[in-house]
């Protein structure tokens, strides 16, 4: 039996009939269409596998498809464009979303705060340093909260 479930993603409202046990990873790929969001590991290590649609009705979720604006990166991608932040790519959603938690904590977060933070994302290429090194530079570049 489906379950009615509605979501603002992006600012865009979604609603749709889910089975019960449909992870929140699943219906943002496959049924909303919005591909940046990833399963990484397979073993609920970083927790994207682990929620079910259901448990996200009414939720207002932020993906890295809805970071830019106007056709203008955020300071956040801006900063792995910059920094060369990425190889891959397969973290880099995961990586920008952590960061953009990572700053509205810590507007100007040291290195130890950032290193922490990302302890949760897997990255098998570049080692981090870069990824630190993107996170400074758009902490240097966001606009100041008012």
């Amino acid at each position: 039996m489906n379950v009615p479930v509605t979501m603002t993603i992006n600012g865009q409202k979604y609603s749709h009939e889910v089975e019960p046990r449909l992870l929140l990873v699943h219906y943002i790929r496959e049924v909303v269409g919005l591909t940046g969001t990833h399963v990484g590991c397979d073993t609920s290590q970083c927790g994207a596998c682990t929620m079910f649609t259901v448990q996200a009705d009414g939720a207002k979720i932020t993906t890295i498809e809805g970071m830019a604006k106007n056709g203008e990166l955020h300071p956040i991608q801006q900063g792995f464009w910059e920094k060369h932040g990425l190889q891959c790519g397969f973290c880099t959603p995961g990586m920008i979303m952590t960061a953009a938690q990572i700053l509205e904590r810590h507007p100007k977060p040291t290195e130890e705060q950032i290193r922490h933070q990302l302890e949760g994302n897997l990255c098998r290429c570049t080692g981090y340093h870069n990824i630190v090194k993107a996170i400074q530079w758009a902490a240097e570049h966001m606009p100041a909260k008012k």
